[in-house]
């Protein structure tokens, strides 16, 4: 009796949890059959083909394995937008998403076109972001990895917003015009200490260490940027970061030796302080 290769039988048997296969096997869906997620209910008696087959059986070893879901589907989804992402970048977390917010609740109390700068942008997550989500915002992000701006550009086009993102390689504000000021800095840097045990667990073992890690306490990069900052804002601008969960304190004294006023703690969703803030 031959094997049954149907979407029920494939998405029963795996030892994936069923909300990853059901990810991993939509996708296949989409690759080979165009078609939709809700293919998995409607059509769960289709039997794959030998080369759909192939590539389930190759992502969910992959998966099993340890890879991210985000690096095997090639995307992720990130405040109101899709990304293209790959193993050259951070894969963006929901926390972040607060920056996003600070930023576009900023952009609204201005009420006047706002120039803004992404510190380490990685996909591009934030400045696209943002520029997706308003047309009054010019939007400069720098990072590093040219890898990384291989695919924010890449993402940059593939949202329509290529008019109002100017992206530019450089450690962060060496990538910069000296004789441009920003209303808003925005930046996710590496915060996880070196001896993090959480950087050998679960999807941090496959992205880019030089997003995760500054490979010193983990503060060296928000230091950075916190302390040279002024001379690239515009008077009573704002500058958010954000930070590791156990971080807040050290931060916010950062921003006081810096110099900044008004300074604001944020919590994510999970009710962690996530987000410093402060204006020059």
């Amino acid at each position: 009796m031959s094997e049954d290769l149907s979407l029920r039988n494939l998405l029963g048997a795996s030892t994936l949890a069923p909300s990853e296969a059901k990810i991993l096997m939509a996708h296949v869906l989409e690759i080979h059959y165009q078609l939709p997620r809700s293919a998995l209910l409607s059509r769960d008696d289709m039997l794959l083909n030998i080369e759909a087959l192939s590539d389930w059986k190759a992502l969910e070893a992959r998966r099993l394995h340890g890879e991210p879901i985000a690096y095997l589907v090639g995307k992720r989804g990130f405040h109101n937008i899709e990304l293209y992402v790959a193993p050259g970048v951070l894969i963006p977390r929901p926390e972040t998403e607060l920056l996003v917010e600070i930023g576009l609740r900023e952009i609204k109390r201005l009420n006047i076109p706002t120039r803004i700068l992404d510190l380490g942008t990685g996909s591009g997550a934030i400045a696209l972001a943002i520029a997706h989500a308003t047309s009054s915002a010019q939007i400069t992000a720098t990072d590093q990895s040219i890898e990384a701006l291989v695919i924010a550009q890449k993402n940059a086009e593939l949202l329509n917003v290529t008019s109002r993102v100017q992206f530019f390689q450089g450690s962060w504000y060496e990538a910069l015009d000296p004789d441009i000021s920003f209303d808003i800095i925005l930046s996710n840097p590496p915060y996880i200490a070196a001896q993090d045990l959480h950087l050998s667990q679960g999807d941090l073992r496959f992205e880019p260490s030089s997003a995760l890690t500054d490979h010193s306490s983990g503060l060296t990069c928000l230091e950075i940027i916190i302390s040279e900052a002024q001379p690239h804002l515009n008077q009573n601008g704002l500058l958010a970061v954000e930070h590791g969960f156990d971080q807040s304190e050290a931060v916010v004294a950062l921003m006081k030796s810096a110099g900044f006023s008004d300074i604001q703690t944020h919590r994510d969703l999970g009710g962690h302080y996530r987000v410093a803030s402060g204006r020059k």
